[in-house]
């Protein structure tokens, strides 16, 4: 049996268990080409040391890649295709920091917009500007993961409802989020403008390419940090820690926590409910988002010091 039949029959027992195994694909895909003929057999350890390490990829995608190939080769050794695995250990983790989330201030987040004509202005660029404006102010009006709001289709998004259907998430569940009164007119006015590819009726996708076709994640991050540049927002260090769409994200559970302490709310009933709203599985998913900006930290040691003055009146 050929790598790639043994991969092809690998990936059809794992989705057989209900997972997506999207990215693991492409992870099996680009380990096959990286050793072309070589047998099974004599597939080395060092081979798979330099597919893992190669690139100067974070160590969250070292892991990835070195997760999904020990699966792939227990898969060989359990079905008697290899008698041993040819894994080597594991990799160690590099001593710089993990990836800091970058919360954009109001003030950013009014430059990334502004900043958007120009960065889709060059006729070669495939993201037009309306749609780029429109995908930003979903992203981070309605907290959605990238991938959510690229798989949207027309028959997902209810205008008359304000609500947007979210299938196949994550964690492989659905969840309804609505939207504000200005987003769901922002999302209204995108649908009804000339241009837009919508063929295929409800199956039609929100989003895509000028000439129709789907949005791909590496077309999306090139124009980010272009859109970036051209609104100076950025911080120190190399590309890697530079701001990522995805932060817009994190940038809105931050922002509706500031405003919840400011209101005095009540966040032991509402931060469950921004969990569920944010499509997490429990709080400490949600926790993770929370980054301590300074403008959280200021509103968290306010909020601390009140209480502490009332336990001394006590």
């Amino acid at each position: 049996m050929s790598l790639e039949d043994i991969i092809a029959n690998y990936i059809a027992q794992q989705r057989s268990l209900g997972k997506r195994y999207s990215a693991e694909v492409k992870i099996l895909a680009a380990f096959r080409l990286s050793v072309s003929d070589v047998r099974l057999r004599d597939i080395r350890p060092e081979m798979i040391s330099r597919f893992v390490e190669r690139g100067g990829t974070s160590d969250e995608t070292r892991s990835k890649k070195f997760r999904v190939l020990s699966g792939l080769f227990l898969f060989a050794v359990t079905r008697h295709l290899l008698r041993t695995s040819p894994m080597p250990q594991r990799p160690r983790k590099r001593t710089y920091s993990s990836y800091v989330p970058y919360i954009y201030s109001e003030d950013e987040l009014k430059r990334l917009l502004a900043a958007v004509p120009t960065a889709t202005a060059n006729s070669r660029y495939v993201i037009d500007a309306d749609t780029l404006r429109a995908l930003l102010l979903l992203l981070y009006g309605a907290g959605l993961r990238r991938g959510e709001a690229l798989r949207l289709k027309i028959k997902d998004v209810d205008i008359l409802q304000s609500l947007i259907h979210i299938r196949g998430t994550k964690f492989f569940k659905t969840r309804i989020v609505p939207l504000s009164d200005s987003l769901n007119t922002v999302i209204r006015t995108f649908i009804a403008r000339q241009g837009n590819h919508y063929s295929a009726g409800g199956e039609s996708r929100l989003f895509s390419n000028s000439d129709g076709a789907a949005l791909r994640d590496t077309t999306l991050g090139v124009t980010f940090r272009r859109l970036c540049t051209i609104a100076g927002i950025g911080r120190k260090g190399g590309a890697r820690d530079q701001p990522r769409m995805h932060d817009l994200r994190h940038s809105a559970a931050v922002h509706r926590v500031i405003a919840w302490y400011r209101r005095d709310a009540d966040l032991n009933d509402l931060l469950p409910k921004l969990a569920t709203y944010l499509g997490h599985a429990g709080l400490s998913g949600t926790q993770r988002y929370l980054t301590m900006t300074q403008e959280l930290l200021a509103e968290a040691s306010s909020r601390f010091e009140a209480f502490a003055g009332e336990c001394r009146h006590d």
